[in-house]
């Protein structure tokens, strides 16, 4: 009796845990599905969102190869630009440089030789100065007075008692006589007139005497 019912407890228990294993099994198989499932569902909804962006990088990057292709463009349009520009400016400025030189040239021109002279008052200033051109370089150089189209005062202001007196301008009508009288004050040298020291020189323009002023040591 002991023996036979030993038996027929094993094969309960044994009954018992072929039971419980086979719920297990399915259990874990249900849980299996449901996860790979699950990954399912989530691998599916990032590679959708992957998807997405994606497409909007793309969109992105076109949008800038776009605009990268417009600044090349316009870049070229610049640099085009700036040459034309480039040879427009050289060229103006050799042209600037050619004015320059002819206003210059005829302001140097229209120039006439100028003389420092103080303390001598008179009426009539072209005579006077026509006169005393012959006073002061001599009858064996200019025979007559010169003739003289104009004499006035540099515009500079009125120098006081003591102070050297404004220089005078003036101009020939003839540059010809010109030449002769700055010619000969050169060679005479120290010039008076009356005990004053007079000074006779060309009347040049401003970039003249720069130019000028370099070969100067």
């Amino acid at each position: 009796m002991s023996k036979r019912r030993g038996k027929l407890v094993n094969k309960d228990r044994e009954g018992t845990l072929s039971l419980s294993a086979s719920i297990t099994l399915a259990e874990i198989t249900a849980l299996h599905d449901d996860i790979r499932a699950s990954f399912a569902v989530e691998f599916k909804a990032s590679f959708e969102s992957f998807a997405a962006k994606l497409d909007s990088i793309q969109s992105t990057v076109a949008d800038h190869d776009l605009c990268i292709g417009n600044l090349e463009s316009e870049t070229t349009d610049i640099s085009q630009h700036l040459e034309q520009l480039e040879a427009t400016c050289s060229a103006l400025q050799k042209d600037n440089v050619w004015l320059k030189a002819k206003v210059s040239d005829l302001e140097s021109r229209s120039r006439r030789p100028k003389y420092l002279k103080s303390g001598l008052t008179q009426v009539n200033r072209t005579a006077f100065f026509s006169q005393l051109l012959v006073d002061v370089l001599g009858s064996h150089v200019l025979s007559s007075p010169p003739e003289l189209d104009r004499a006035h005062r540099s515009l500079a202001p009125k120098p006081a008692a003591g102070q050297r007196a404004r220089p005078v301008i003036l101009r020939f009508h003839r540059f010809q006589v010109k030449d002769l009288v700055i010619r000969e004050s050169r060679k005479k040298g120290e010039l008076l007139y009356d005990g004053t020291k007079i000074h006779i020189f060309e009347d040049y323009c401003p970039e003249v005497l720069k130019l000028r002023a370099e070969y100067t040591l």
